[in-house]
């Protein structure tokens, strides 16, 4: 079984991408792995080279260091990423050499209200994970527009997208070996 770390970009308790990643969760099994979630939160102070890591950052490193791949759901703030999720990046990015996401295959998905899903805070985020080498899962893409027709109490209900996070399950699964072999 492939283990992988689910980690949600919102840091809204009822948010989509979480019920989106806990959809794709219940799905990997099938595809030979298994999803956990991240639960140690984002809200961490504001990265800056003078402090020290934070306990919570030195958790996050090892939960992506022990994970064979990770999966990112990322909402769509003003075109971009969340602030938090960006912060957690660079903390887990520090230092460049020793980053627990150097070279870690790497998953996206996302869940919006609008009709572009989540095209251009995924694209960004490919931007950013550059700088730490992290490969992309680039087939199938996750971009869920009107997300909110698609969930009902915070539990998956369209089938369609059930399908979609099936095969990007099978897709991640395979992509994560090709880097462990």
């Amino acid at each position: 079984m492939v283990a992988l770390l689910g980690i949600c970009g919102s840091t809204r308790k009822a948010s989509l991408n979480r019920a989106l990643l806990e959809a794709l969760a219940a799905l990997t099994p099938a595809a030979g792995g298994t999803l956990t979630l991240w639960d140690g939160g984002l809200d961490l102070p504001i990265f800056s080279s003078d402090l020290p890591e934070p306990p919570r950052v030195s958790e996050l490193k090892g939960a992506i260091a022990a994970a064979a791949g990770v999966v990112i759901a990322v909402p769509e703030y003003n075109y971009s990423i969340p602030g938090g999720l960006k912060n957690a990046l660079d903390w887990v990015s520090r230092p460049p050499a020793h980053s627990p996401l150097r070279r870690k295959p790497v998953g996206l998905v996302g869940a919006a209200s609008g009709m572009s899903g989540t095209i251009r805070a995924q694209a960004h985020l490919r931007q950013i994970l550059l700088y730490s080498d992290s490969p992309c899962l680039t087939q199938p893409e996750v971009l869920i527009p009107r997300a909110q027709e698609r969930f009902t109490d915070g539990t998956l209900t369209d089938e369609s997208t059930r399908a979609l996070l099936a095969t990007f399950a099978a897709a991640m699964v395979a992509f994560v070996g090709r880097f462990s072999a």
